[in-house]
C-alpha cells in the first residue's frame, strides 16, 4: 500500500518529527529553537548585505527573541526575509543532508559562519557564548564524526526549522498580531497589516514545505549506517 510504502521509506524523519513534537515544550528542544533563531537573524543580516546595507550588531537571546542593527538596504527585503530566509536555510541544509554527501563540509562551513558572526558582530555574552559554542561543535563535528552523524544532524536541524517557522509565523503575527514583529513593522512602513502580511508569510512557508515534500523528499530518505550510500 502506498502508505505503508511512505512510512517504510521515510521512517527516520517521520520519528525526528514526531520526537521534536514530544519535546516541543522541554528545555531540550530549546538549543534548536536558539538555532532557528540564528538562521532567522542571519537571512536578515544577508538579505541587509546583498542589498546595499551593512550590519551593525547582531544579537540572539535565551528567550529565543533576536534582533539585527544595520544601516541602509532594502526594509521590504530584510524584513521579509527572516522567516522566509530562515525556512529556506532549513529547508537547504534538510536536502543537502537527504541528496548529497557534502555533509560534513556543509556542517563545518555552518560552524564557520557562526563563528564569523560572531568576531563581526556579536557583542552581548549569551550570543557570543552561544554562537561561539555552536559553531565550534558542528567544526569539531565535521572533523571527527562520521558522515552518516553529521547528516543527522543536519536534518535534525532543517526539520526543526521547517516545524518551527510556521509556527513561529502564526504565533508572532496572527494569534499576537500587536507584537511588534517583522510583520508588524512591515505594516508599519508599507501598508497593510500585521496578520495580512503574516497570512501570506504562513501561506508561503506551507506551500514550500508542501512542494519540498512532493518534488524533493524521493522514496528512500532513510539513513543506512555501514550498508550501501544513500
Amino acid at each position: 500500500m502506498p502508505m505503508m510504502k511512505l512510512i517504510k521509506g521515510h521512517w527516520q524523519l517521520i520519528a525526528l518529527v514526531a520526537l521534536v513534537f514530544v519535546f516541543w515544550s522541554t528545555p531540550i528542544v530549546v538549543p534548536l529553537k536558539i538555532l532557528i533563531v540564528f538562521l532567522h537573524e542571519l537571512s536578515h543580516a544577508i538579505t541587509v548585505v546583498l542589498t546595499g546595507g551593512s550590519v551593525e550588531s547582531f544579537s540572539i537571546s535565551p528567550q529565543q527573541g533576536g534582533l539585527v542593527t544595520a544601516r541602509g538596504g532594502q526594509r521590504f527585503f530584510s524584513l521579509s526575509a527572516g522567516y522566509l530566509g530562515s525556512l529556506a536555510l532549513g529547508m537547504g541544509l534538510l536536502l543537502i543532508a537527504l541528496r548529497t554527501h557534502w555533509d560534513r563540509a556543509v556542517l563545518g562551513g555552518f560552524g564557520g559562519v557562526m563563528l564569523l558572526v560572531t568576531a563581526l558582530y556579536v557583542r552581548d555574552p549569551f550570543a557570543m557564548a552561544f554562537c561561539a559554542g555552536v559553531g565550534a561543535v558542528m567544526i569539531g563535528m565535521a572533523f571527527y564524526l562520521s558522515r552518516p552523524i553529521c547528516d543527522l544532524a543536519l536534518r535534525v536541524i532543517g526539520l526543526t526549522s521547517v516545524i518551527y517557522v510556521p509556527y513561529d509565523i502564526f504565533d508572532d503575527t496572527i494569534r499576537r498580531s500587536g507584537v511588534r514583529s517583522d510583520a508588524y513593522m512591515l505594516a508599519e512602513e508599507f501598508g497593510g497589516t500585521t496578520m495580512m502580511w503574516g497570512g501570506i508569510w504562513l501561506v508561503l512557508s506551507v506551500l514550500s514545505i508542501l512542494l519540498c515534500v512532493k518534488h524533493f523528499l524521493g522514496h528512500d530518505s532513510n539513513l543506512h549506517f555501514g550498508s550501501r550510500p544513500k
